[in-house]
């Protein structure tokens, strides 16, 4: 099973980048994929990644990460600026970010029309082999 967590931007728009960075951190290692309204600064996606390799153990694998960011391929002008204004003042709510344990999350494919988010299926028992695909002992 797949949980998905979806975090809106004031849920972490009061917390510093350290916190920022903690919260959606934690998340994914509860093996859940998070859906952040918005987008974290360049400095703290870059400052999410180095603290999730220094994370990374037998349980936590690491994380996949993608932004999606519709207002990148509007032009300049005067929406442009509006929305850069906004943006600097409420912080930067257009777009989402997905982040995914690397655990669970195998790919994250983006182009202009579409997301697709590639899992990684769980398998269990010996040789990797799903539970139903096991002989029975009698």
């Amino acid at each position: 099973m797949v949980t998905l967590q979806f975090v809106p931007y004031s849920e972490i728009s009061g917390l510093s980048s350290v916190g920022r960075i903690r919260l959606l951190l934690n998340i994914a290692k509860e093996n859940k994929i998070v859906l952040l309204q918005g987008r974290l600064k360049k400095e703290e996606e870059a400052e999410l990644i180095q603290a999730t390799m220094e994370e990374i153990n037998k349980e936590f694998k690491g994380i996949e990460l993608a932004v999606i960011d519709p207002s990148a391929a509007r032009s300049g002008g005067f929406i442009g600026f509006k929305e850069s204004l906004v943006n600097g003042l409420l912080g930067n709510r257009s777009g989402m970010t997905i982040i995914g344990p690397a655990s669970v999350v195998k790919e994250i494919k983006k182009n202009p029309k579409k997301i697709e988010l590639l899992t990684k299926e769980k398998r269990n028992g010996k040789n990797g082999k799903n539970s139903k695909n096991s002989k029975r002992r009698k």
